[in-house]
């Protein structure tokens, strides 16, 4: 039963459940195509599977209680309603192409369309993000329940793709797809008092070898969050890189799209941290282990890029890897949602000007997104981030000390009213860059203040020296944060 509502979950963004959407979605719907009572219904009717289940869903959330059905009809775009239209309801907006659209009719008509059904009581109209965080999950468990029970349904203990994950660590639903395009390296780090100049060697205190990369980071820190997530990168076929490819598994990271290159060392990078987090960086990476324009190329990736939710971009891949990625984005319909962090920087970033429109959010420390103007001086962040804009980024974020800014058209935000023990930790920026992707995910990318003050709290939990991606926080960490320092701001 979870796994169906899970799905159901998925399937009903964009214009809903339909045939079509079931032939070419990337979500793995073998779990609804293959109950029995979906296989009964094409089989006495000649249809296929695909044509077959909107019908029944449709036959099962008539069953449902009214607030549930009500719920479940929007959401999927089930067309409940139109075979006798209700006065006084427009069926063009319950049943609009935009889920948040259905979102907020359905929550307008709230009364109106319970009295419809006759309902006995009429619980108070819920707001639109009440239906997306937990209304529409309770009418989904509902749903799923009647077309597991109809059916017989056993959900196998293993599943045949790793695409529903139904055990996370805190135990919540994955709401979205998220592909991060970035490195995933053994990092090798030195505790030091501090960082060592040339003719001054600094004393070690401590050494540790753990996965790690930008890319990596960010991943986890996405799984952790409850969000599905698949990286694109490439590693070595030594013990190294089998290591990394069992730490992501066992993150709920999927891996397929990870590149192997035969016979050659996976990257390591030497990361030198001082007590306060300040830090110095040396990467060893073979050329060999390199993504190339082929690998992105080829269906696999291209086809989990259309199907992302979010796509979460480093500058650890070749500049041409990386204008390559934007471009396919750009060009998408519907465009997933782009957080790219331009880390580290670019020597010539100014060949990615033209892709610049296609970015969401430019998420970065204040530093690296000055270097994106490397031919013009800048006055202050903000003078970056409004010449950024004037590029075509959607939205600037400024991040460094457990802060955050963002300037966009409808946004201009600063969050500062988190304490800090340290200066600066390194798992802080790919926190925070998962958690703005799972804000986007589950708000539709429509943003407000309570995102970036949710987004910003997730880099107060990673004040931990050591393994970076152990630290990234839990759902329900970064609330108790948001909660506990609510009256600061």
């Amino acid at each position: 039963m979870v796994a169906i509502r899970n799905i159901l979950t998925r399937l009903c963004k964009y214009s809903g459940l339909s045939s079509d959407r079931l032939r070419n979605t990337e979500i793995d719907v073998e779990p609804l195509l293959d109950l029995v009572v979906v296989r009964q219904r094409a089989l006495r009717t000649g249809r296929s599977p695909e044509e077959s289940m909107l019908p029944v869903v449709s036959d099962m959330a008539r069953r449902l209680q009214p607030t549930d059905r009500l719920i479940a009809d929007a959401a999927l775009s089930l067309g409940l309603f139109r075979e006798s239209p209700p006065d006084g309801i427009d069926l063009d907006r319950l049943y609009a192409e935009n889920l948040g659209q259905r979102r907020e009719y359905l929550a307008e008509m709230w009364r109106r369309l319970h009295e419809t059904l006759r309902a006995e009581a009429i619980p108070e109209a819920p707001t639109v993000k009440r239906l997306r965080t937990s209304s529409e999950h309770d009418a989904f468990t509902a749903l799923a329940g009647l077309l597991a029970g109809e059916s017989s349904y056993t959900i196998p203990q293993v599943t045949p793709t790793p695409k529903i994950v139904v055990t996370l660590p805190n135990s919540q639903p994955r709401p979205g797809m998220v592909t991060v395009v970035g490195d995933a390296v053994m990092d090798h780090l030195f505790r030091v008092d501090r960082i060592p100049a040339v003719d001054a060697p600094a004393r070690g205190n401590g050494y540790g070898e753990h996965p790690g990369g930008k890319g990596l980071n960010r991943a986890v820190a996405a799984a952790r969050l409850g969000l599905q997530v698949r990286i694109v990168s490439a590693l070595g076929d030594d013990e190294n890189g089998r290591r990394i490819r069992e730490y992501l598994d066992a993150a709920g990271v999927r891996t397929e799209l990870i590149k192997t290159a035969t016979r050659a060392p996976s990257p390591i990078t030497a990361v030198i941290m001082t007590s306060s987090g300040d830090m110095a960086l040396i990467g060893v990476q073979d050329d060999r282990v390199r993504l190339e324009g082929a690998d992105l190329d080829g269906p696999n990736v291209r086809a989990a890029l259309a199907a992302s939710d979010v796509v979460l971009l480093t500058f650890e891949h070749p500049i041409g890897i990386i204008g390559q990625v934007l471009a396919m984005v750009a060009n998408m319909r519907p465009k997933p949602r782009l957080i790219v962090c331009p880390t580290p920087s670019l020597r010539v970033p100014q060949d990615l000007y033209r892709y610049l429109d296609a970015v969401d959010y430019l998420v970065g420390s204040a530093d690296e997104l000055d270097k994106m103007l490397p031919a013009v001086t800048t006055a202050s962040s903000d003078d970056v981030a409004q010449r950024l804009r004037g590029l075509g980024v959607g939205a600037v974020c400024t991040v460094g000390e457990f802060q955050c800014a963002m300037r966009s058209d409808r946004l201009n935000v600063d969050v500062t009213h988190f304490p800090r023990a340290l200066k600066n930790a390194p798992g802080a920026a790919a926190a925070f860059s998962a958690a703005l992707a799972y804000r986007v995910v589950v708000s539709e990318g429509s943003l407000g203040r309570e995102d970036l003050d949710w987004a910003t709290a997730a880099m107060l939990l990673t004040q931990k020296l050591g393994d970076v991606p152990s630290a990234m926080p839990l759902t329900g960490d970064i609330d108790q944060i948001v909660e506990r320092y609510a009256a600061n701001r």
